[in-house]
C-alpha cells in the first residue's frame, strides 16, 4: 500500500497546495487500492474510475492556472448511495431502484462538485439506509477491514469501510438514528452528524425526513471539519435547511487540537451506562473522560431519563415516515416493474413490484408504520412517540443550561459478527441506543476513535454531542480527545488495524 491511501485528507491538501503531488496521482492510487481490496470489503455499489479520474484531471488543470476551489480540491471522495448523482447509479441499496440512474444531483454532491472533489464512486448501504450492519444491503453485506467476518455498522457501513481500509479519503454518510457515527466507531473512525438542517437534504432519498442528515466520514475530526465547511450551509431548494452564517469548524477543529479543554464543562450521560454495555467498551469510555479531566475539562454527571424511551420512540416514529416515503415506488414511474402473468391490474403489478423489490427489513419497517399511523392505533403509538420525543428535545435543553457538551460511548458492542443479529430484530435496534436521542432532538454529534476493547482488540468511540446549532463544540472536544490519543498511541487508531488479508 502506498504512502498517499494512508495520507489523512488534510495531509493530501497539503501535499497538493506544495505541488508534491497531483490530483490524478491521488485518485488512481485510491482507484487501485479499490481494486486491490474491495473483492474482500465490498465497500463500493459502483466506481466511476473514468468521470472520478476526468474530475481530477481538470483539478490539476485549475491549480496549475492557480484556481483552486478550496484546500481540498482535488482530494477524492466516496458518496453514499442515497444522495442522487447526475449521471451514476443510485440504488440506496435495495432491487427496486437497481439500475436507477438519476438526473440530477443532491445539493451535497453539487457543493463537492464545485469543490473540486473527485467522486470516487457510490458505497453499500443498508436498504434504503434501514439497519444497524450493513447486512440488509440488497447486493451483499459490507465487511468490516479490522476483521473481515464482523460487520462494519449501518446503514452507512460501506462509507466507513471505505475510510478504514484505505479506499478512500474522505466520505459521505447519513445518519437518521446513527449511521454515520455507530459504523465509525466499529470501524476506527470519525464520523459526524451534524445539526438538523444544517446540511441540504436535497436530493437525499429520504427514510424518515425528521431524522435524516448527511455528514462526513473521515479519519481525522480536522478532515471531518474541512469536509463539513464544504457541504454544509443554507440550501433554499430544502424546507428544513437553517438560513444562518455558520462558524468555520475547520478552525474549530485545529483550535481544539492543542488539546486545552479548560473552561469546558462535560456531561456523562448516566442513562448510556450499565448493563449490556460492553465492559471493554466502558473502560474505553472512562479512560476518555479522565483524559478529558487531564486536559482541563470539568466532567459532571448529567440524568436525562427520557432517553430510556429514546429507542421505542424511534422505532414508531421512523417506520412511519418511512412507509409514506417509501409509497412513492410503486412500479408507475421509476424504478423495477415486475408484471404478474395474465393481465394484472396496476395494484397487483404494484403489489408484484414491491414484494420483489423491498428486502425483509424494509417490509418489516413499513408494516409497524402503516400500523402505527393507521386509524385507531395513531394517537396510541405515534402519538405518543411524538410526545417522547419532545421529551427528549427538553431533556437535552436542560442538560445544556448546566454543560457545554454531552459524552457516552457511541455504542454498546464492538462489531458483532456478520449473521450474529440478522435474524433478531430488536438484538440490532439496540445498536442505536446511544445515537438515537441526537436524531430525535436534531442536535449535532461526533463520533472519535478512543481505543481497542480488551475483550476482542476491536475499535470502540467515544460520542459528544453538543446543543442545536453549536456544532463547533463537537469538533473542539472530538479533536481535543484525539490529539491526546494520537500522542498516546504514537499515530491514529487506524494506524493500528490490522492488514486486510488481500493485502
Amino acid at each position: 500500500m502506498t504512502e498517499i491511501v494512508r495520507s489523512t485528507a488534510a495531509a493530501l491538501a497539503e501535499r497538493l497546495a506544495a505541488g508534491e503531488v497531483t490530483s490524478t496521482e491521488l485518485t488512481e492510487a485510491h482507484l487501485d487500492r479499490i481494486d486491490a481490496v474491495d473483492g474482500a470489503v465490498h465497500a463500493f455499489l459502483h466506481v466511476d474510475r473514468d468521470g472520478a479520474l476526468a474530475d481530477a484531471a481538470e483539478s490539476d488543470a485549475r491549480r496549475a492556472r492557480g484556481e483552486a476551489r478550496g484546500p481540498l480540491d482535488g482530494v477524492p471522495i466516496a458518496v453514499k448511495d442515497v444522495l442522487t448523482t447526475r449521471g451514476l447509479p443510485t440504488t440506496c441499496g435495495s432491487r427496486i431502484l437497481e439500475g436507477w440512474i438519476p438526473p440530477y444531483d443532491a445539493t451535497v454532491v453539487t457543493r463537492l462538485r464545485e469543490a473540486g472533489l473527485p467522486i470516487l464512486g457510490k458505497t453499500n448501504m443498508d436498504e434504503f439506509a434501514m439497519g444497524s450492519s450493513t447486512e440488509h444491503s440488497a447486493y451483499g453485506p459490507t465487511r468490516n477491514p479490522w476483521d473481515l467476518d464482523r460487520i462494519p455498522g449501518g446503514s452507512g457501513g460501506g462509507s466507513a469501510a471505505a475510510v478504514a481500509a484505505f479506499e478512500a479519503p474522505l466520505a459521505i454518510g447519513t445518519d437518521t438514528g446513527g449511521s454515520i457515527r455507530q459504523p465509525g466507531a466499529v470501524t476506527g473512525t470519525v464520523g459526524v452528524k451534524p445539526t438538523y438542517g444544517g446540511v441540504s437534504r436535497y436530493g437525499l432519498v429520504a427514510l424518515a425526513n425528521s431524522l435524516d442528515q448527511a455528514g462526513p466520514v473521515t479519519r481525522t475530526v480536522l478532515d471531518a471539519a474541512m469536509l463539513h465547511d464544504v457541504i454544509g450551509g443554507h440550501d433554499p431548494r430544502d424546507s428544513t435547511s437553517i438560513a444562518q452564517e455558520w462558524p468555520s469548524f475547520t478552525e474549530a477543529a485545529r483550535a481544539g487540537s492543542t488539546g486545552d479543554m479548560t473552561g469546558v464543562k462535560v456531561g456523562v450521560i448516566t442513562e448510556l451506562a450499565g448493563e449490556g454495555w460492553q465492559p471493554g467498551v466502558m473502560a474505553r469510555f472512562q479512560e476518555s473522560v479522565d483524559l478529558l479531566v487531564k486536559a482541563g475539562a470539568e466532567v459532571v454527571e448529567v440524568s436525562c431519563p427520557s432517553f430510556v424511551h429514546a429507542l421505542a420512540a424511534y422505532y414508531l416514529i421512523l417506520p412511519a415516515e418511512a412507509s409514506s416515503n417509501l409509497a412513492k415506488f410503486d412500479a408507475m414511474r421509476f424504478g423495477l416493474r415486475v408484471v404478474p402473468d395474465g393481465d394484472p391490474s396496476a395494484e397487483e403489478v404494484m403489489r408484484a413490484t414491491r414484494d420483489a423489490g423491498f428486502g425483509d427489513e424494509v417490509k418489516r419497517r413499513i408494516i409497524l408504520g402503516t400500523y402505527a399511523l393507521s386509524s385507531g392505533y395513531y394517537d396510541a403509538y405515534y402519538g405518543q412517540a411524538q410526545k417522547i420525543r419532545t421529551l427528549i428535545s427538553r431533556d437535552f435543553d436542560a442538560a445544556f443550561g448546566s454543560v457545554d457538551v454531552l459524552v457516552s460511548p457511541t455504542a454498546p458492542t464492538t462489531a458483532f459478527r456478520l449473521g450474529e443479529k440478522l435474524d433478531d430484530p430488536m438484538a440490532m435496534y439496540l445498536n442505536d441506543l446511544a445515537t438515537i436521542p441526537a436524531n430525535l432532538a436534531g442536535v449535532p454529534g461526533i463520533s472519535v476513535p478512543n481505543g481497542l476493547a480488551d475483550e476482542d482488540g476491536l475499535p470502540s468511540g467515544f460520542q459528544v454531542l453538543a446543543p442545536a446549532l453549536a456544532d463547533d463544540r463537537v469538533y473542539r472536544v472530538g479533536a481535543a480527545l484525539e490529539a491526546m490519543y494520537a500522542e498516546q498511541w504514537g499515530g491514529l487508531l487506524l494506524d493500528r488495524a490490522p492488514g486486510l488479508e488481500t493485502e
